[in-house]
């Protein structure tokens, strides 16, 4: 009765893709020579050129693992199933490729825990000092990949980001600290990692991320890893990686969930073969409108910085055609099979996308060109803070809207607003006044905008948008009350 041999996804290719072999023999070492006999391009991976079983190869027997016995010799019995988990799966070609820099005795007892752990060793340590990350973002995700990273070894390690540190970063973006307020997140995450560090390079791009410069900035990296919080710089990302065959470590988050996956590699799918499209502006909200548990970041951060130096030390298996989802309310890990679209317009058999686009207009954003509509749309007219204060003042007759969820409106509230969230305006428009002057109010301005709209659709001529939302009116009008 022969033995089954289960393949790993990176080195399927050299199986014809074959998820397993049915090979014959009475040792581990018997299998994988008659596994190599009939695929031959296995053998460089899995032997070295003495033919010897590479030590960081390991060789699960029914899922018991023998890395502690003489592989080779390892008796099976008809009917075993025989797992193959080798180190060199999913490695990033270019360090693999490379001369390794050796490590100075200093690197040597810093990373003692890695080096005599046989998937990493001083080979693997070697190509982590090798290897360049690029971060995009040094936000919620980019802070624990950063920090993680960073504190691995990973030689070179870049960070993009052009925003400022600002309070409502700190429960979630642990870079930063409350001193940090008010400085360049790249300045204050540089001081944290040089501190946690002082052996890798870290080198800052303070830019916005664009179709102009993503290509010329992501080419000196190995691997770039996704902390973006918007789909046009998402997809930026993604079709930049594909033209440059670049991994993309991609993580995403919202509230108490979260999504993990490595894209655009040689075989598997990108971020386009799982949302071919993107969702019309403003469907989905950004944690800036729905909040984010300030933990889970980290707890999706250490899962992206986890798969990059899989990727660099070639061990495991990496999350490539594998969606991982996160619902930490819950504590439950889902996964879902990907599969590369043939189809994909940027990965496919055919591609059509073969130089960056307007993802801002892709995404809806910005219309392609004026419309050339036979009906103007009605303008949305705007009120300012101050403006409005005065019209209370005087006793003008107002109703002021407030389209935020419930527990926005516990945070901070305009004086007697009325409050009807956004989602629930369409079958509650009926408890408002046609006949009276409606101030539409949310955070900064874009809901109530919708808001707006929405009820000139259904016959309110008399409704205005606040402008800045009630963040411009606690600066402008009531600093007294806590912003968010």
């Amino acid at each position: 009765m022969p033995n089954t041999i289960l393949i790993p996804t990176p080195l399927r290719p050299y199986t014809g893709k074959q998820e397993a072999g049915q090979v014959d023999g009475g040792t581990v070492g018997e299998l994988l020579a008659d596994l190599t006999r009939r695929f031959d391009g296995l053998r460089p991976h899995l032997f070295n050129e003495a033919g010897e079983l590479r030590s960081f190869v390991n060789i699960y027997v029914n899922d018991e693992d023998i890395r502690y016995l003489d592989k080779a010799r390892t008796a099976v019995k008809p009917g075993d199933t025989i797992s193959i988990i080798p180190s060199v799966a999913g490695g990033v070609g270019v360090i693999a490729g490379q001369e390794l820099p050796t490590l100075t005795n200093d690197e040597v007892k810093r990373y003692s825990r890695h080096l005599i752990m046989p998937e990493v060793g001083m080979e693997g340590q070697r190509r982590l000092k090798a290897a360049s990350v690029l971060c995009i973002g040094a936000g919620g995700l980019g802070s624990p990949v950063a920090m993680y990273l960073a504190a691995a070894g990973v030689g070179t390690l870049g960070l993009v980001d052009f925003d400022v540190v600002d309070f409502s970063n700190l429960h979630r973006q642990v870079l930063h600290h409350t001193p940090d307020v008010g400085i360049p997140k790249l300045q204050s995450a540089r001081n944290k990692l040089e501190a946690l560090n002082p052996e890798i390079r870290i080198q800052t791009h303070e830019l916005a991320l664009s179709s102009e410069n993503a290509l010329s900035l992501f080419e000196p990296y190995d691997i770039i890893v996704d902390g973006t919080d918007n789909f046009p710089t998402r997809y930026l990302v993604n079709d930049a990686c594909v033209l440059l065959g670049k991994p993309n470590v991609y993580g995403s988050i919202f509230r108490f969930e979260g999504q993990a996956s490595v894209f655009a590699t040689k075989d598997g799918p990108c971020y386009r073969c799982l949302y071919p499209e993107p969702p019309p502006p403003g469907l989905v909200p950004s944690c800036a409108e729905g909040g984010v548990l300030g933990v889970l970041p980290g707890l999706v951060g250490m899962i992206q910085a986890t798969e990059a130096l899989k990727l660099i030390i070639g061990a495991g298996e990496p999350l490539i055609g594998r969606f991982l989802i996160v619902d930490a309310l819950r504590m439950r890990f889902r996964e879902l099979k990907l599969r590369k679209d043939p189809d994909c317009p940027v990965c496919g058999t055919h591609p059509t996308v073969r130089e960056l686009i307007d993802y801002e207009q892709f995404c809806g954003m910005r219309p392609a060109a004026p419309a050339a509509a036979t009906e103007k749309p009605m303008a949305i007219e705007e009120i300012s803070p101050r403006d409005l204060k005065a019209r209370l003042d005087r006793g003008d007759d107002l109703l002021i809207l407030d389209v935020r969820e419930p527990q926005e409106y516990q945070i901070n509230r305009i004086p007697g607003s009325v409050l009807i969230p956004l989602g629930e305006l369409p079958t509650r428009f009926g408890e408002l006044d046609a006949d009276r002057e409606i101030i539409a109010q949310c955070k900064v301005g874009g809901r109530s905008a919708k808001a707006v709209a929405f009820l000139q659709s259904v016959g309110f001529n008399r409704v205005k948008n606040l402008r800045g939302g009630i963040l411009e009116w606690i600066d402008t009008v009531d600093p007294s009350q806590p912003k968010y």
